[in-house]
């Protein structure tokens, strides 16, 4: 099936799409900002499983949150970059917390609102990552290495082989089943992964 090409569009354009939930947009959003915003995450991080939390977490952001940008407020790349920032900053500090000040058994003192958090970071990860297994094999993969390896849909055709349009279709149909996992998680039987040829 013939999907309509966007990259004509501004930034801002494709940001007021996806608040409508168009994957065209949000895939070619990620296709302009995918690799700058895993560079940014890397350079804060310093870790590159961490970095890919951070992309991770910063583009769902984006895609739940792109009706509350507003144009007048400042550029769309601004806004994205500044989410992934802001991930990677509260990453950095959770291994930090992690790392030097563990809390005492059943006493979580000052650190209540933290630790909340991060437990709620944690669980919306481990959510992505449930609903990215039940996926299809052909679209997990692409999503997988479009959001981690920070490969455009171009690059990722030739990577697997594939023609442009397929990977297309896969990150499409990918987006679109991830998102009704996410938003309707009791409609799925489980989370056990689907093999499939789509």
């Amino acid at each position: 099936m013939a999907r309509r090409d966007l990259a004509h569009l501004s930034d801002e354009a494709l940001v007021a799409l996806t608040a409508r939930a168009d994957e065209v947009a949000f895939a070619t959003l990620y296709d302009r900002f995918g690799r700058a915003a895993y560079g940014l995450a890397l350079r804060i991080v310093r870790d590159e499983r961490l970095a890919e939390d951070a992309v991770q977490d910063a583009f769902l952001g984006v895609w739940r949150g792109a009706s509350r940008f507003f144009p007048e407020h400042g550029k769309a790349s601004s806004w994205i970059l500044m989410l992934v920032h802001r991930r990677a900053v509260d990453l950095v500090r959770r291994e930090q917390r992690r790392r030097t000040d563990p809390l005492p058994d059943g006493d979580f003192g000052g650190e209540e609102d933290s630790a909340a958090d991060s437990a709620l970071l944690g669980l919306e990860r481990e959510r992505l990552r449930a609903a990215l297994a039940a996926l299809p094999d052909p679209q997990r993969e692409t999503l997988e290495l479009a959001y981690y390896g920070g490969f455009t849909q171009s690059e990722l055709a030739e990577r697997l082989g594939e023609p442009l349009g397929t990977i297309k279709s896969r990150m499409f149909a990918g987006l679109g089943h991830l998102r009704e996992l996410l938003d309707n998680p009791s409609e799925r039987p489980s989370w056990t992964p689907k093999h499939s040829t789509n």
